[in-house]
């Protein structure tokens, strides 16, 4: 199961680049291919939950310790990108709906792609730990900025029960359920083989999996790594 996992890692662009292929074949070549847009929610929320197994949950208590990174980490996404959002703004057609998607955009950038690009580049994936943190802000703050930037036409722009669902069901969900896996495989070896099909073994000196990776306080007590 390691070897397909760093397989397929290693050859994940390639991979992203056929699927896209597939995908519009698939829609442009299928008449009936509409009858699958049912299943667009559902696999998104298993890619996200992939995602999350990625981020190593457990530390996230450690992890909001650091006050000094994550007091960065939210000034810079909550007010100095609101602000250069605002500045931006002020260029753009006197179009709401144009405005609006701009301000999604700039407002709330994906953040669960951060795991994938931390492992990508063989990082340290403890920091992605805050993600959940940056999407519930996110989710939390987005009215209140479309209502200081947009004024009375977010109102009339946008619909408060879509977001909740994709809340719920895109995020909560998917979260919670990676947790509960990663609990599972650090308790029972059923669960830890099951978190390795799922290639969600995180690692910080490899993209390939370890038994290691499973263990984090047993690398801290070996100190710090040199690296070269």
């Amino acid at each position: 199961m390691e070897r397909v996992r760093a397989a397929l890692e290693e050859r994940q662009i390639a991979l992203y680049l056929a699927a896209i292929a597939v995908g519009a074949f698939a829609g442009f070549g299928m008449t009936n291919a509409e009858a699958l847009e049912a299943a667009t929610n559902p696999a998104l929320a298993f890619m996200l939950f992939v995602t999350f197994l990625q981020v190593p949950l457990a530390e996230l208590g450690s992890a909001l310790r650091n006050t000094r990174f994550l007091s960065t980490l939210l000034a810079t996404n909550f007010l100095v990108m609101p602000l250069l959002t605002a500045i931006l703004g002020q260029f753009l057609p006197d179009e709401p709906m144009l405005r609006l998607a701009v301000l999604f955009v700039l407002l709330t950038p994906c953040v669960d792609y951060l795991v994938t690009f931390t492992h990508l580049g063989r990082g340290d994936a403890t920091p992605a730990g805050r993600n959940p943190v940056l999407l519930l802000l996110q989710m939390a703050l987005l009215p209140i900025y479309l209502r200081v930037l947009l004024g009375g036409d977010a109102s009339g722009l946008v619909n408060p029960e879509p977001f909740i669902h994709a809340f719920l069901w895109l995020i909560a969900a998917p979260l919670l359920l990676a947790a509960a896996l990663q609990l599972w495989a650090a308790r029972t070896a059923t669960g830890k083989r099951a978190s390795m099909a799922l290639a969600c073994c995180r690692c910080r000196q490899r993209p390939s999996c370890s038994s290691s990776s499973l263990q984090p306080s047993r690398r801290r007590s070996e100190g710090p790594r040199v690296r070269r």
